[in-house]
Protein backbone atom coordinates (compact mmCIF):
# COMPACT_ATOMS: atom_id res chain seq x y z
CA UNK A 1 0.00 0.00 0.00
CA UNK A 2 2.92 2.29 0.62
CA UNK A 3 3.94 2.24 -3.03
CA UNK A 4 0.41 2.81 -4.29
CA UNK A 5 -0.34 5.66 -1.95
CA UNK A 6 2.89 7.59 -2.36
CA UNK A 7 3.27 10.21 -5.08
CA UNK A 8 5.21 13.46 -5.14
CA UNK A 9 3.21 16.53 -4.15
CA UNK A 10 3.67 18.19 -7.55
CA UNK A 11 1.35 15.60 -9.15
CA UNK A 12 -1.62 16.66 -7.07
CA UNK A 13 -4.05 18.58 -9.24
CA UNK A 14 -6.78 20.81 -7.83
CA UNK A 15 -10.27 19.45 -8.24
CA UNK A 16 -12.49 21.99 -10.05
CA UNK A 17 -15.49 23.11 -8.08
CA UNK A 18 -18.92 22.25 -9.42
CA UNK A 19 -20.87 25.04 -11.03
CA UNK A 20 -23.27 26.61 -8.53
CA UNK A 21 -26.17 26.37 -10.92
CA UNK A 22 -25.49 22.76 -11.96
CA UNK A 23 -28.68 20.74 -11.71
CA UNK A 24 -28.66 18.00 -9.11
CA UNK A 25 -31.17 15.20 -8.84
CA UNK A 26 -33.47 15.55 -5.90
CA UNK A 27 -32.89 13.10 -3.11
CA UNK A 28 -36.57 12.29 -2.89
CA UNK A 29 -36.62 11.23 -6.56
CA UNK A 30 -33.74 8.84 -6.02
CA UNK A 31 -35.43 7.21 -3.05
CA UNK A 32 -38.79 7.01 -4.81
CA UNK A 33 -37.18 5.31 -7.78
CA UNK A 34 -35.26 2.92 -5.53
CA UNK A 35 -38.37 1.88 -3.60
CA UNK A 36 -40.91 1.97 -6.45
CA UNK A 37 -39.00 -0.32 -8.79
CA UNK A 38 -39.32 -3.42 -6.55
CA UNK A 39 -43.07 -2.84 -6.29
CA UNK A 40 -43.46 -2.81 -10.08
CA UNK A 41 -41.25 -5.88 -10.44
CA UNK A 42 -43.23 -7.66 -7.71
CA UNK A 43 -46.55 -7.04 -9.46
CA UNK A 44 -45.17 -8.19 -12.81
CA UNK A 45 -43.56 -11.26 -11.22
CA UNK A 46 -46.78 -12.17 -9.42
CA UNK A 47 -48.69 -11.93 -12.69
CA UNK A 48 -46.12 -14.13 -14.42
CA UNK A 49 -46.10 -16.63 -11.54
CA UNK A 50 -49.87 -16.91 -11.51
CA UNK A 51 -49.99 -17.17 -15.31
CA UNK A 52 -47.52 -20.07 -15.38
CA UNK A 53 -49.74 -22.00 -12.99
CA UNK A 54 -53.06 -21.02 -14.53
CA UNK A 55 -51.99 -21.84 -18.09
CA UNK A 56 -50.40 -25.16 -17.14
CA UNK A 57 -51.74 -28.05 -19.26
CA UNK A 58 -52.16 -30.26 -16.18
CA UNK A 59 -55.57 -30.37 -14.51
CA UNK A 60 -55.19 -30.19 -10.71
CA UNK A 61 -58.64 -31.66 -10.09
CA UNK A 62 -57.92 -34.67 -12.29
CA UNK A 63 -54.52 -35.16 -10.64
CA UNK A 64 -56.07 -35.10 -7.16
CA UNK A 65 -58.99 -37.43 -7.98
CA UNK A 66 -56.96 -39.90 -10.00
CA UNK A 67 -57.63 -41.80 -13.21
CA UNK A 68 -61.06 -43.08 -12.09
CA UNK A 69 -62.55 -39.58 -11.79
CA UNK A 70 -65.55 -38.77 -13.93
CA UNK A 71 -66.01 -35.43 -15.74
CA UNK A 72 -68.66 -34.51 -13.17
CA UNK A 73 -66.23 -35.19 -10.31
CA UNK A 74 -63.55 -33.09 -12.03
CA UNK A 75 -65.99 -30.22 -12.57
CA UNK A 76 -67.07 -30.37 -8.91
CA UNK A 77 -63.45 -30.32 -7.72
CA UNK A 78 -62.60 -27.44 -10.05
CA UNK A 79 -65.48 -25.50 -8.48
CA UNK A 80 -64.16 -26.25 -4.98
CA UNK A 81 -60.70 -25.06 -6.01
CA UNK A 82 -62.18 -21.94 -7.63
CA UNK A 83 -60.71 -22.81 -11.00
CA UNK A 84 -63.97 -22.26 -12.88
CA UNK A 85 -63.87 -18.50 -12.31
CA UNK A 86 -62.41 -16.01 -14.84
CA UNK A 87 -58.61 -15.79 -14.72
CA UNK A 88 -58.48 -12.05 -13.79
CA UNK A 89 -60.76 -12.76 -10.81
CA UNK A 90 -58.61 -15.71 -9.76
CA UNK A 91 -55.43 -13.61 -10.03
CA UNK A 92 -56.71 -10.67 -8.01
CA UNK A 93 -58.14 -12.94 -5.33
CA UNK A 94 -54.86 -14.86 -5.12
CA UNK A 95 -52.73 -11.69 -5.04
CA UNK A 96 -54.74 -9.89 -2.34
CA UNK A 97 -54.84 -13.07 -0.25
CA UNK A 98 -51.08 -13.49 -0.67
CA UNK A 99 -50.47 -9.91 0.50
CA UNK A 100 -52.33 -10.85 3.68
CA UNK A 101 -50.21 -13.97 4.18
CA UNK A 102 -52.70 -16.47 2.77
CA UNK A 103 -51.14 -18.42 -0.12
CA UNK A 104 -53.90 -21.00 -0.32
CA UNK A 105 -53.79 -24.70 0.47
CA UNK A 106 -51.98 -27.58 -1.14
CA UNK A 107 -54.17 -29.58 -3.51
CA UNK A 108 -52.76 -32.86 -2.21
CA UNK A 109 -52.05 -32.38 1.52
CA UNK A 110 -54.59 -29.57 2.20
CA UNK A 111 -51.89 -28.02 4.40
CA UNK A 112 -51.73 -24.21 4.13
CA UNK A 113 -49.01 -23.28 1.65
CA UNK A 114 -47.73 -20.56 3.97
CA UNK A 115 -47.13 -23.13 6.73
CA UNK A 116 -45.13 -25.40 4.41
CA UNK A 117 -43.08 -22.50 3.05
CA UNK A 118 -42.27 -20.88 6.37
CA UNK A 119 -41.23 -24.25 7.77
CA UNK A 120 -38.60 -24.59 5.02
CA UNK A 121 -37.71 -20.92 4.49
CA UNK A 122 -35.47 -20.54 7.60
CA UNK A 123 -33.11 -23.16 6.16
CA UNK A 124 -32.64 -21.13 2.97
CA UNK A 125 -32.39 -17.79 4.76
CA UNK A 126 -29.77 -19.10 7.17
CA UNK A 127 -27.70 -20.66 4.40
CA UNK A 128 -28.06 -17.61 2.15
CA UNK A 129 -27.04 -15.29 4.98
CA UNK A 130 -23.98 -17.38 5.77
CA UNK A 131 -23.11 -17.65 2.07
CA UNK A 132 -23.34 -13.87 1.58
CA UNK A 133 -21.23 -13.28 4.69
CA UNK A 134 -18.55 -15.69 3.46
CA UNK A 135 -18.63 -14.12 -0.01
CA UNK A 136 -18.13 -10.63 1.42
CA UNK A 137 -15.31 -11.70 3.74
CA UNK A 138 -13.45 -13.88 1.23
CA UNK A 139 -14.02 -11.71 -1.82
CA UNK A 140 -13.44 -8.44 0.02
CA UNK A 141 -10.20 -9.59 1.64
CA UNK A 142 -8.89 -11.08 -1.60
CA UNK A 143 -9.81 -8.03 -3.69
CA UNK A 144 -8.24 -5.55 -1.27
CA UNK A 145 -5.06 -7.63 -0.90
CA UNK A 146 -4.69 -7.96 -4.68
CA UNK A 147 -5.23 -4.23 -5.22
CA UNK A 148 -2.68 -3.24 -2.60
CA UNK A 149 -0.08 -5.56 -4.17
CA UNK A 150 -0.84 -4.84 -7.79
CA UNK A 151 1.37 -6.86 -10.15
CA UNK A 152 2.71 -9.14 -7.42
CA UNK A 153 2.40 -12.92 -7.19
CA UNK A 154 -0.50 -12.51 -4.79
CA UNK A 155 -2.33 -10.32 -7.29
CA UNK A 156 -1.81 -12.85 -10.08
CA UNK A 157 -2.84 -15.73 -7.82
CA UNK A 158 -6.05 -14.00 -6.73
CA UNK A 159 -6.92 -13.18 -10.34
CA UNK A 160 -6.26 -16.75 -11.48
CA UNK A 161 -8.19 -18.39 -8.64
CA UNK A 162 -11.11 -15.98 -9.02
CA UNK A 163 -11.29 -16.64 -12.75
CA UNK A 164 -11.26 -20.39 -12.13
CA UNK A 165 -13.94 -20.30 -9.44
CA UNK A 166 -16.14 -18.16 -11.64
CA UNK A 167 -16.42 -21.00 -14.16
CA UNK A 168 -17.50 -23.68 -11.65
CA UNK A 169 -21.19 -24.10 -10.78
CA UNK A 170 -22.16 -24.55 -7.11
CA UNK A 171 -22.92 -28.28 -7.42
CA UNK A 172 -19.38 -28.98 -8.68
CA UNK A 173 -17.93 -26.96 -5.79
CA UNK A 174 -20.24 -28.79 -3.39
CA UNK A 175 -19.10 -32.21 -4.56
CA UNK A 176 -15.47 -31.12 -4.34
CA UNK A 177 -15.93 -29.79 -0.81
CA UNK A 178 -17.63 -33.04 0.27
CA UNK A 179 -14.74 -35.09 -1.13
CA UNK A 180 -12.12 -32.93 0.61
CA UNK A 181 -13.65 -32.15 4.00
CA UNK A 182 -16.06 -35.08 4.54
CA UNK A 183 -14.42 -38.02 2.76
CA UNK A 184 -10.68 -37.34 2.93
CA UNK A 185 -10.31 -35.19 6.04
CA UNK A 186 -13.46 -36.46 7.80
CA UNK A 187 -13.72 -33.06 9.47
CA UNK A 188 -17.29 -32.11 8.51
CA UNK A 189 -20.51 -34.03 7.77
CA UNK A 190 -21.33 -34.71 4.15
CA UNK A 191 -24.99 -33.77 4.48
CA UNK A 192 -27.93 -33.19 6.76
CA UNK A 193 -29.07 -30.16 8.68
CA UNK A 194 -29.38 -29.04 12.30
CA UNK A 195 -31.61 -26.02 13.05
CA UNK A 196 -29.91 -22.97 14.48
CA UNK A 197 -32.09 -23.24 17.58
CA UNK A 198 -30.21 -26.40 18.58
CA UNK A 199 -26.90 -24.57 18.85
CA UNK A 200 -24.76 -22.34 16.66
CA UNK A 201 -21.83 -24.76 16.68
CA UNK A 202 -23.84 -27.77 15.53
CA UNK A 203 -25.64 -25.67 12.92
CA UNK A 204 -22.37 -24.31 11.56
CA UNK A 205 -20.85 -27.81 11.16
CA UNK A 206 -23.68 -28.81 8.84
CA UNK A 207 -24.16 -25.42 7.12
CA UNK A 208 -20.58 -24.39 6.37
CA UNK A 209 -20.01 -26.66 3.34
CA UNK A 210 -23.23 -25.84 1.42
CA UNK A 211 -22.84 -22.14 2.27
CA UNK A 212 -19.23 -22.21 1.08
CA UNK A 213 -20.28 -23.93 -2.16
CA UNK A 214 -22.83 -21.18 -2.79
CA UNK A 215 -20.49 -18.33 -1.83
CA UNK A 216 -17.29 -19.03 -3.76
CA UNK A 217 -18.64 -17.94 -7.15
CA UNK A 218 -19.91 -14.64 -5.70
CA UNK A 219 -16.69 -14.18 -3.73
CA UNK A 220 -14.70 -14.54 -6.96
CA UNK A 221 -16.80 -11.89 -8.69
CA UNK A 222 -16.51 -9.52 -5.72
CA UNK A 223 -12.73 -9.99 -5.62
CA UNK A 224 -12.34 -9.20 -9.33
CA UNK A 225 -14.59 -6.14 -9.27
CA UNK A 226 -13.17 -4.76 -6.02
CA UNK A 227 -9.58 -5.29 -7.15
CA UNK A 228 -10.14 -3.48 -10.46
CA UNK A 229 -12.05 -0.51 -9.02
CA UNK A 230 -9.75 -0.13 -6.01
CA UNK A 231 -6.63 -0.07 -8.20
CA UNK A 232 -8.18 2.77 -10.17
CA UNK A 233 -9.12 4.72 -7.05
CA UNK A 234 -5.67 4.32 -5.47
CA UNK A 235 -4.21 6.06 -8.50
CA UNK A 236 -6.49 9.11 -8.22
CA UNK A 237 -5.22 12.54 -7.17
CA UNK A 238 -7.39 12.74 -4.05
CA UNK A 239 -5.55 9.71 -2.62
CA UNK A 240 -2.22 11.38 -3.30
CA UNK A 241 -3.47 14.55 -1.65
CA UNK A 242 -4.63 12.62 1.41
CA UNK A 243 -1.21 11.00 1.77
CA UNK A 244 0.55 14.36 1.33
CA UNK A 245 -1.62 15.83 4.10
CA UNK A 246 -0.31 13.13 6.41
CA UNK A 247 -3.34 10.84 6.69
CA UNK A 248 -2.55 7.26 7.65
CA UNK A 249 -2.55 4.55 5.01
CA UNK A 250 -5.36 2.62 6.70
CA UNK A 251 -7.55 5.70 6.93
CA UNK A 252 -6.93 6.61 3.30
CA UNK A 253 -7.84 3.08 2.24
CA UNK A 254 -10.99 2.50 4.28
CA UNK A 255 -12.35 6.04 4.66
CA UNK A 256 -11.66 7.32 1.16
CA UNK A 257 -10.53 4.90 -1.57
CA UNK A 258 -12.68 1.95 -0.55
CA UNK A 259 -15.85 4.01 -0.31
CA UNK A 260 -15.40 5.13 -3.89
CA UNK A 261 -14.44 1.65 -5.11
CA UNK A 262 -17.09 -0.44 -3.36
CA UNK A 263 -19.97 0.37 -5.72
CA UNK A 264 -19.30 -2.36 -8.35
CA UNK A 265 -18.74 -4.95 -5.62
CA UNK A 266 -22.09 -4.09 -4.02
CA UNK A 267 -23.77 -4.43 -7.40
CA UNK A 268 -22.23 -7.87 -7.84
CA UNK A 269 -23.44 -8.79 -4.36
CA UNK A 270 -26.99 -7.77 -5.26
CA UNK A 271 -26.86 -9.85 -8.42
CA UNK A 272 -25.50 -12.78 -6.41
CA UNK A 273 -28.59 -13.18 -4.22
CA UNK A 274 -30.66 -14.78 -7.03
CA UNK A 275 -27.65 -16.96 -7.82
CA UNK A 276 -27.56 -18.17 -4.21
CA UNK A 277 -31.26 -19.03 -4.22
CA UNK A 278 -31.04 -20.60 -7.68
CA UNK A 279 -27.99 -22.65 -6.79
CA UNK A 280 -29.74 -23.89 -3.65
CA UNK A 281 -31.93 -26.16 -5.80
CA UNK A 282 -29.01 -28.46 -6.61
CA UNK A 283 -27.02 -27.74 -3.45
CA UNK A 284 -29.90 -28.79 -1.20
CA UNK A 285 -30.15 -32.05 -3.13
CA UNK A 286 -26.43 -32.75 -2.78
CA UNK A 287 -26.29 -31.95 0.94
CA UNK A 288 -29.77 -33.35 1.74
CA UNK A 289 -31.15 -30.10 3.13
CA UNK A 290 -34.88 -29.61 3.89
CA UNK A 291 -35.09 -26.19 2.24
CA UNK A 292 -37.41 -24.28 -0.02
CA UNK A 293 -35.81 -25.64 -3.18
CA UNK A 294 -36.64 -29.23 -2.26
CA UNK A 295 -40.19 -28.18 -1.43
CA UNK A 296 -40.49 -26.61 -4.88
CA UNK A 297 -39.16 -29.72 -6.61
CA UNK A 298 -41.63 -31.89 -4.72
CA UNK A 299 -44.50 -29.58 -5.63
CA UNK A 300 -43.44 -29.59 -9.28
CA UNK A 301 -43.38 -33.37 -9.45
CA UNK A 302 -46.95 -33.46 -8.07
CA UNK A 303 -48.23 -30.50 -10.11
CA UNK A 304 -49.24 -28.86 -6.84
CA UNK A 305 -49.92 -25.42 -8.36
CA UNK A 306 -50.70 -23.44 -5.14
CA UNK A 307 -47.45 -24.65 -3.56
CA UNK A 308 -45.45 -23.88 -6.72
CA UNK A 309 -46.95 -20.39 -6.98
CA UNK A 310 -46.37 -19.73 -3.29
CA UNK A 311 -42.71 -20.77 -3.30
CA UNK A 312 -42.01 -18.73 -6.44
CA UNK A 313 -43.71 -15.65 -5.01
CA UNK A 314 -41.83 -15.90 -1.72
CA UNK A 315 -38.53 -16.40 -3.56
CA UNK A 316 -39.17 -13.33 -5.72
CA UNK A 317 -40.03 -11.32 -2.60
CA UNK A 318 -36.80 -12.35 -0.85
CA UNK A 319 -34.74 -11.44 -3.94
CA UNK A 320 -36.43 -8.04 -4.27
CA UNK A 321 -35.91 -7.23 -0.59
CA UNK A 322 -32.22 -8.12 -0.80
CA UNK A 323 -31.71 -6.12 -3.99
CA UNK A 324 -33.49 -3.14 -2.48
CA UNK A 325 -31.22 -3.30 0.58
CA UNK A 326 -28.18 -3.38 -1.72
CA UNK A 327 -29.47 -0.38 -3.68
CA UNK A 328 -30.04 1.53 -0.45
CA UNK A 329 -26.51 0.64 0.67
CA UNK A 330 -25.12 1.96 -2.62
CA UNK A 331 -27.03 5.24 -2.17
CA UNK A 332 -25.92 5.63 1.42
CA UNK A 333 -22.32 4.42 1.31
CA UNK A 334 -20.87 5.49 -2.02
CA UNK A 335 -20.34 9.09 -3.14
CA UNK A 336 -21.41 8.09 -6.66
CA UNK A 337 -24.77 6.93 -5.35
CA UNK A 338 -25.34 10.18 -3.44
CA UNK A 339 -24.50 12.19 -6.57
Amino acid sequence: MTTLLSRPPDLVQPVPAAAPDAPRPRRSRRWIGTLATPVVVFVFSSLLTFGLGALSPSNPAAAVLGETATPADIARMNHEFGLDRPLPVQYLDWLFSALQGDLGRSYFTTIPVADSIFAALPVDLALAGLAVLLAVLIGGAAGIAAALRQGSRLDRAVTAVASGLGTLPPFVLGIGLIVIFAVLLKALPAGGYVPLEQGAGAWLRFAILPALALSLDIAASIARQLRTSLVGQLGENYVTGAVVRGLGARRVLFRHALRNAIGPALTVLGMGVPMVLGGAVVTEKIFNLPGLAQLTLQASSQHDIPLIQGTLLVTVTVVLICNTLVNVAVLRLTPQGRR
